[in-house]
């Protein structure tokens, strides 16, 4: 019992991490409501949120190494129960962005590597596996079970019960952080400042103009943002493509100033020859993958719950819990399977298997919720996802030495931001763009009265927004709408959302399809047994 300890500390602190992001979306309106704000500022709440961690988390790595990796897991820890307090208490919603966006993103990006770079050091073997694959359903579930935790507690008590059980959870975790050991020795290195900047801004934009495309389009402008009633929008351009296209430069030149330090028999920040390991490189590229899909698939099933069928946050809670219960359950048979196949088969079923639960779902997704087959959707999704997290993070930690895997670990959050913000941005854009066509088709092709369809035309000409189709009716008679074409309306938009989303359930098809290729490089030894070949990590 006292050999899991360790790891059950550790998953505290990541089912923390994770937890927190889907809690406050589908808390959103209450808090709005609560704090006296508006949604458009609690969506930059959650963002700036993404982008501190993306932003710091290859710095929060390495001073990891520098101040050891349970003291930086300690501080870190401190920091992130500081940020949930001051979010618990919030008065305003400065107070809120300062506590969870800014304080809590801080505290994440000294936890997150830690957590990866102390399971390596405390465990070996079949022992680290289970453990990697412990951490990985944790991270999981919580993603799962946060609409539900937060349902519940909103819709019965108050969100802020939610940051205040984070607190004690992160306090519990603080006391009892002396039975995990930090066998690697701190390093003396100077962190340089330039890889820092360059690193933090190339993130940031890259990020930021993923999350923003649906709002402001990938090329073509769309509702872009204003300085004294001037779209900012260079040479006719989105300003998504040309943050995206500034942070790919940083990035460029910060990869450049890493070589540069080695040259120089000086510490880089990362350590970029870590991307000529071939598993490394594919373990990363399947993880981004995988939290991609995560993230539009968690983006697509509230919008259909809940804006088509009216489901609340409780009830939508309740119809993705399928997939917390397999995932978790699939760790386990996959940390099982790991004694018997490889880590690559495995990894192969499991994307498979997010193939076909894709395929179960867009079945399922109709004006009338066919509760077995989206239930079966969701447990094979969980069942995939479970399969995945028993292998990727063994095979990263497990590709470098044990002096390297914060670094790892670092990388491996920098990936799981950036596939996250694609799978929403790119599901999204898919979502909203099949929605405003669909809608437009729709209403051109009706019965509507000519005055009515120019109507609908003119609203509607900068884009079609998300909302509860149960709405569209009441917003239909504050334009002057009678009844009969109120309920036309209304059916057009239904019609349409749903359209939409078998849309965007075929992009998540194709996505994951296609994440079967980055898998080429993943271990083909059965984990345990000696492989013919040199024990060296493969480079390519």
């Amino acid at each position: 019992m006292k050999k899991w300890s360790v790891v059950a500390i550790l998953g505290a602190a990541q089912f923390v991490m994770v937890l927190d992001g889907t809690v406050m979306n589908v808390s959103i309106s209450t808090v709005v409501d609560d704090l006296d704000t508006t949604v458009t500022a609690m969506q930059a709440a959650i963002t700036f949120y993404t982008l501190t961690m993306a932003s710091l988390m290859l710095l929060g790595a390495k001073l990891g190494d520098v101040w050891g990796r349970r003291r930086a897991f300690v501080i870190g820890s401190c920091i992130y129960a500081l940020g949930s307090l001051m979010t618990a208490l919030s008065p305003n919603v400065q107070v809120l962005f300062l506590g969870w966006s800014v304080i809590e993103g801080v505290g994440a990006v000294l936890v997150i590597p830690a957590v990866a770079a102390l399971i390596a050091d405390n465990y070996e073997g079949t022992d680290r596996i289970t453990a990697f694959a412990v951490i990985g359903a944790v991270s999981g579930a919580a993603v799962a079970a946060g609409p539900l935790i937060g349902g519940f507690l909103t819709t019965y008590a108050s969100w802020r019960y939610v940051f205040v059980g984070e607190v004690v959870i992160m306090l519990f975790v603080v006391l009892f952080t002396r039975v995990i050991r930090d066998r690697t020795a701190r390093q003396t290195a100077h962190i340089d400042v330039w890889s820092v900047l360059l690193s933090a801004i190339g993130l940031v934009f890259v990020v930021f103009g993923m999350l923003q495309s649906k709002t402001w389009g990938w090329i073509t402008p769309l509702h872009s943002p204003e300085i004294g009633g001037v779209e900012i929008a260079p040479l006719g351009i989105s300003l998504c493509a040309w943050l995206i296209v500034a942070g790919a430069g940083l990035l460029a030149l910060f990869v450049r100033r890493q070589r540069h330090l080695s040259a120089a028999g000086r510490q880089p920040l990362v350590d970029v020859e870590l991307f000529r390991i071939a598993r490394l490189r594919s373990g990363l590229a399947v993880l981004g993958a995988q939290y991609a899909i995560t993230a539009g698939l968690f983006f697509m099933v509230p919008v259909y719950l809940q804006m088509t069928l009216g489901l609340d946050a409780l009830e939508t809670g309740l119809k993705i819990f399928p997939l917390s219960i397999s995932l978790i359950l699939f760790s386990i048979v996959g940390t099982r399977l790991s004694r018997l196949w490889s880590p690559r088969r495995i990894v192969r079923i499991g994307q498979i298997a997010l193939v076909l639960s894709s395929i179960l779902l867009l079945a399922s997704v109709d004006l009338e919720l066919q509760n077995f087959a989206f239930g079966f959707g969701m447990f094979v999704a969980g069942a995939a996802l479970g399969l995945l997290a028993s292998q990727l993070g063994n095979v990263n930690m497990s590709s470098v030495s044990e002096s390297q895997t914060s670094e790892v670990g670092g990388l491996q959050g920098v990936f799981q931001n950036l596939g996250s913000s694609l799978g929403t941005a790119l599901i999204g854009s898919v979502l909203i763009g099949a929605l405003a066509s669909t809608f437009a088709l729709g209403v051109s092709s009706s019965e509507l009265s000519a005055e009515t369809k120019a109507l609908v035309s003119e609203q509607t000409e900068s884009g079609v927004a998300i909302l509860p189709a149960a709405d569209v009716a009441d917003i239909a008679k504050e334009a002057g709408l009678d009844e009969t074409e109120s309920a036309e309306l209304t059916r057009i938009y239904t019609d349409s959302q749903i359209s939409s989303l078998h849309t965007a359930f075929f992009a998540l098809i194709v996505i994951a399809f296609f994440a079967l290729f980055f898998s080429r490089g993943i271990p083909t030894e059965v984990m345990g047994r000696k492989s013919e070949k040199a024990d060296a990590p493969p480079v390519t």
